[in-house]
């Protein structure tokens, strides 16, 4: 379920989830470089249910944008779950969102090591649930090209948006 065609349909189901809940998404990407933003702002009135995002691709501005710790970064490595959390968390709180999706990892054809090879991608889900907030964390080891990575990553990124219950 990779097509533009499908992730399109999946970005319409994820869009109205969130209007029916009249709940605001954001998002902190790596390895998608925007490719989350951008199939989401392919639906047309996103922006009753889309704030925006942010695309670090660079340890500095996973800092500086999303307040991701520099002592994290360095004993976890970039491609980690505690980076994905933090950047999840990050953009909840700095993006203004009810809901945040963030992915961060190794979209290839270069980068990857024997412990995070190539394909290997960390997602993190933070949302508001009353006064408190939730967050929840994944991994994948993806196969294939750089883009067919990238295109799993955005689809497993916005599916599991319709598993969490915002309430």
């Amino acid at each position: 379920m990779n097509s533009d065609a499908e992730l399109l349909a999946l970005s319409e189901r994820v869009g109205a989830y969130l209007r029916d809940r009249q709940a605001m998404l954001v998002t902190a990407e790596s390895c998608t470089g925007g490719w989350i933003g951008k199939v989401l702002t392919d639906v047309a009135g996103s922006s009753i249910w889309y704030r925006g995002g942010v695309v670090s691709y660079s340890n500095a501005l996973k800092e500086s944008l999303l307040g991701v710790a520099r002592e994290t970064l360095l004993t976890q490595g970039a491609v980690s779950e505690a980076i994905a959390r933090e950047m999840a968390c990050g953009a909840l709180e700095r993006l203004g969102g009810d809901i945040a999706v963030a992915v961060t990892g190794i979209a290839g054809p270069d980068g990857g090591t024997k412990e995070k090879p190539v394909g290997t991608v960390w997602f993190g889900w933070a949302w508001r649930s009353g006064n408190a907030r939730d967050v929840r964390t994944a991994h994948a080891l993806f196969s294939g090209t750089r883009e067919a990575i990238r295109r799993a990553t955005v689809q497993r990124a916005l599916s599991e948006i319709l598993r969490i219950d915002l309430k």
